[in-house]
C-alpha cells in the first residue's frame, strides 16, 4: 500500500487526503493547531487518521513521501528534517496533477492573480469549455479531483505552492507581475523570490505557452537567467508584438494567430489599467483553450469579480464607495489608486510590511484628497503623505472612517479602502475588514433616508 503523510489540515491539506484515501492510499494527517470541527468531520468520516495540536515527528519521518501545507516554511523542523532524509516533500497541487488528465492553465504573479484566475475560468466557461477552477481560490484542487475531472483546470498558484511543484507542467502559464512580497520565505532576496515565480515553467516545453507583462523588470531581469522554452506571449501598455496584447487605454488589442480583435474598454465589466493587464493575460490564456472572439466578449461583458478586490458598494449622495480590502501591499494599492480620475478620500493603513510609500506619490499627490488613516500605529503612514494630501485622519473605527468618507466627500468623489497593509492590528483578515466596510457604508444609506 502507498503511504502518505500530510502537514496541515486546512483546505488543501483535507484535499489531499480525501484524494489520497480514495485512490488506496494510507494517510496520516498531522497539524500543529487545533482542527477546525467540520474537516475532523470530513476526515473521520473518510477514515483518515489525523492528529492536532502538536507533531508525532517520529510518525510522520515514518512515511515515504510528505505533503505540506502552502503556509508552513521550509524552515519548519519537521519538514527540515524530512529533506535531511529524502524524504520528498511536495505541494497538494503537485500530488491532484498525478490524478487528473486535464490541461492546466497555471496562474501566479504577486497582484492580480485570483482575478484573472476568475476571469479565465469565466471565460471559459462562457466558450462552453468543460473547466475547473482550484489551486489558491475556492475548494482546492485534490478536493474536487475526488468529485471528478474536468478537460481544463484554471489554477491560481503562489510562490510557496510552485516551491512544492516536481512534475506540474502546465499546457498555459501566466505570471501577471512580480513586485516585492513575502521576502522573509526567501531569505530576504528578491532574486530568490522570483526564481520562485517563474519555477512555474520548469516543465514546460515549446508545446506549451507562456504570456507575461511585458514592462515588469523583475520578470525580464528572472528570465535572462532561465532558459524558458514555451511559446511566449507578451501584454503591453506600450506596444503590441505578435501574438501579444495592448492597453492604448481606451481599448484592448490582442494579436492572435494573425488576426486583430479588439476590444473597447467601455464593453467591458472592469475598467482601469491593472484590469486591463488581467483582461489581456485571461483573455489571451482563454482564447488559446479554444473559445471564440464571440464568447471573450460576451465574457468580459458580464464577469464579476470577487469580493474585496476593487468591489463597487454603493453610490450614496453622489459619493460612490469601493472596497479593495485585498489591496494589502504597495503596488496593489498604486493599481487601485491610479484606476480612477475622480478625487479621492483613501482609507488605508494596518500592519505595515516594510511597505515603501515613496512608489504610491505619483498617485497619491494632486489626486488624494483626504486620507484616513485606518490601524493601531498610523505614525509611517501620516509621516510619508504629510504635506502631500492636504487632510490626513486617523481612527481604530470602521464606521468612523466610512462617516468621515461620507462627510469629506462631494459629489464625484470616490472612498477607496486599499490598505496597503495587513489587516491583522484591527481585523481577523482582509475579508472582515471589507465585510465591516461594506456593513458601515450599508449603515451610512441608512441614516441617510
Amino acid at each position: 500500500m502507498k503511504r502518505i503523510a500530510i502537514l496541515g489540515a486546512g483546505e488543501s491539506g483535507i484535499g489531499a487526503a480525501l484524494l489520497a484515501k480514495v485512490n488506496g492510499y494510507e494517510v496520516f494527517v498531522s497539524d500543529g493547531g487545533s482542527i477546525k470541527e467540520h474537516r475532523k468531520q470530513q476526515l473521520e468520516d473518510a477514515g483518515v487518521d489525523f492528529e492536532e495540536g502538536g507533531h508525532d515527528a517520529e510518525r510522520l519521518l515514518g512515511f515515504p513521501e510528505m505533503i505540506k501545507s502552502p503556509g508552513i516554511p521550509y524552515s519548519h523542523p519537521v519538514v527540515k528534517a524530512a529533506m535531511e532524509q529524502d524524504i520528498p516533500v511536495i505541494d497538494e497541487l503537485e500530488f491532484a496533477y498525478g490524478f487528473s488528465r486535464g490541461r492546466v492553465i497555471a496562474i501566479t504573479g504577486t497582484n492580480g492573480k485570483t482575478t484573472t484566475a476568475m476571469l479565465t475560468y469565466h471565460l471559459m466557461k462562457t466558450g462552453g469549455l468543460d473547466v475547473g477552477l482550484g489551486g489558491n481560490v475556492g475548494q482546492s484542487w485534490a478536493s474536487q479531483l475526488v468529485q471528478g475531472d474536468h478537460d481544463w483546470w484554471v489554477l491560481e498558484v503562489s510562490s510557496f505552492q510552485i516551491d512544492g511543484f516536481r512534475s506540474l507542467k502546465p499546457k498555459v502559464a501566466v505570471l501577471t507581475n512580480i513586485t516585492p512580497d513575502h521576502l522573509d520565505r526567501y531569505d530576504y532576496k528578491m532574486d530568490h523570490y522570483v526564481q520562485s515565480k517563474l519555477g512555474l515553467l520548469k516543465q514546460m516545453d515549446e508545446e506549451d505557452d507562456f504570456i507575461y507583462y511585458r514592462e515588469d523588470q523583475h520578470t525580464w531581469q528572472g528570465m535572462s537567467q532561465i532558459n524558458v522554452r514555451p511559446k511566449i506571449h507578451e501584454i503591453s501598455l506600450e506596444t503590441i508584438g505578435k501574438d501579444g496584447g495592448l492597453f492604448n487605454g481606451t481599448e484592448v488589442k490582442l494579436n492572435f494567430r494573425n488576426h486583430m480583435i479588439s476590444i473597447p474598454e467601455r464593453e467591458m465589466a472592469m475598467k482601469g489599467n491593472h484590469n486591463m493587464l488581467n483582461v489581456m493575460c485571461a483573455s489571451t490564456a482563454a482564447l488559446l483553450a479554444g473559445i471564440s472572439e464571440e464568447a471573450l466578449k460576451a465574457g468580459l461583458a458580464d464577469f464579476k469579480n470577487a469580493p474585496h478586490r476593487m468591489e463597487l458598494v454603493r453610490e450614496l449622495e453622489g459619493v460612490t464607495f469601493i472596497n479593495d480590502s485585498k489591496g494589502t501591499n504597495v503596488d496593489a494599492t498604486v493599481y487601485a489608486l491610479s484606476t480612477f480620475k475622480e478625487p479621492l478620500i483613501w482609507i488605508a493603513g494596518g500592519v505595515d510590511k516594510g511597505n515603501d510609500y515613496e512608489t504610491l506619490m505619483p498617485v497619491v499627490k494632486d489626486h488624494v484628497k483626504v486620507l484616513i488613516c485606518l490601524g493601531k500605529d498610523n505614525k509611517k503612514l501620516k509621516t510619508a503623505f504629510e504635506g502631500v494630501v492636504p487632510e490626513i485622519l486617523e481612527t481604530q473605527e470602521m464606521a468612523a472612517a466610512v462617516q468621515w468618507g461620507l462627510e469629506k466627500g462631494a459629489k464625484g468623489d470616490v472612498v477607496l479602502l486599499s490598505p496597503a497593509c495587513a489587516s491583522f492590528d484591527l481585523f481577523k483578515n482582509y475579508e472582515d475588514r471589507g465585510d465591516q466596510f461594506k456593513e458601515a457604508v450599508k449603515q451610512l444609506k441608512l441614516k441617510a433616508l
